[in-house]
């Protein structure tokens, strides 16, 4: 084993938790292993005053890693799955999926008794963010800074309004703190990682209001071929979430689709029967289609295809 393994990142707080995580379930395994962390800026974290969707390029949060993982200068690479391509640069490959956080969104509000009415209904608010959308005065803002959840919202709720926000999470929860909004949604996975998911954040439940492809998993990146590393990292691999989200992904690759469509999917395990339900639509929330299909976990590709298929040819 090699002396010093180089782990390549995004320097945000988020991306460096998730790195560090990284890094103490290998030093689990493997006490003596010496981590070098080093921090990458990539086109999506230099480009903050543009919509994703108007960029127009695959890899914004990969590509700068990829090429230093490429060139060897880095032995690794630590992604949020839903930030890479379907399409994974020749040489590259995902070695492990560890264990998925949760996957969903979550609803933040100022306040729930601002959208409740009256007290009594804030226990049911409090337990369902779908409701409290529903519950919006006319006109209301929220904020969000992905195509997907912006179809969703008007899908919902036509009458209220989407503001684009970008930036880490803390970045995004200042601005929303700054606006007028009255809400804002983000990922519970990052809000659950840095420790800052409280009573205000409403969860959206995944398979009503559904996520980006693989959002909650991590993607562990290698050189193809490296058996070292490879035999290391391997083994922090979940099975489960790796079905799970390969569903998810050939989905995404069968419709074609980045962040220029909104589009989302969300798969889960029932024992060895593996469910997908997977959503695509135009940005001001009209024709979204639905579709869902369930099948041995062994097809979990094949299940993401046929759900794509049935939304692209408009099949019952």
């Amino acid at each position: 084993m090699q002396a010093t393994i180089k782990i390549g990142t995004r320097s945000s707080p988020l991306a460096l938790w998730q790195t560090n995580h990284v890094v103490s379930k290998l030093k689990d395994l493997f006490p003596q292993l010496n981590c070098q962390v080093i921090t990458i800026k990539t086109t999506g974290d230099k480009i903050l005053d543009q919509s994703l969707s108007k960029i127009g390029s695959k890899g914004l949060f990969t590509r700068e890693i990829e090429e230093q993982l490429y060139d060897g200068r880095i032995d690794l690479a630590v992604h949020s799955l839903k930030d890479m391509p379907t399409e994974l640069p020749t040489g590259l490959e995902i070695a492990a999926i560890p264990l998925r956080e949760d996957p969903g969104d979550v609803l933040i509000c100022r306040s729930l008794t601002d959208i409740a009415g009256n007290p009594g209904n804030m226990g049911t608010i409090a337990n369902n963010a779908i409701q409290a959308l529903m519950s919006f005065e006319p006109g209301s803002e929220i904020m969000t800074g992905s195509l997907r959840r912006q179809c969703q919202i008007l899908a919902l709720r036509p009458d209220l309004r989407t503001k684009e926000v970008r930036g880490n999470i803390g970045t995004r929860l200042q601005k929303y703190q700054d606006s007028g909004a009255s809400g804002i949604i983000l990922a519970a996975a990052g809000l659950k990682r840095l420790g800052i998911y409280n009573d205000n954040c409403l969860s959206l439940p995944p398979r009503e209001f559904l996520p980006a492809c693989g959002q909650g998993a991590l993607a562990i990146e290698i050189r193809r071929n490296d058996n070292k590393i490879g035999s290391i990292v391997k083994l922090l691999n979940h099975r489960p979430t790796e079905l799970r989200v390969l569903a998810e992904r050939s989905f995404l690759a069968t419709m074609g689709g980045g962040c220029q469509v909104p589009m989302g999917a969300f798969a889960w395990l029932e024992s060895d029967i593996l469910h997908i339900r997977a959503m695509s639509g135009e940005l001001n929330g009209q024709n979204v289609k639905y579709a869902q299909c369930s099948g041995p976990d062994s097809e979990a590709a094949q299940l993401g295809r046929e759900v794509a298929l049935i939304i692209k040819e408009g099949r019952k």
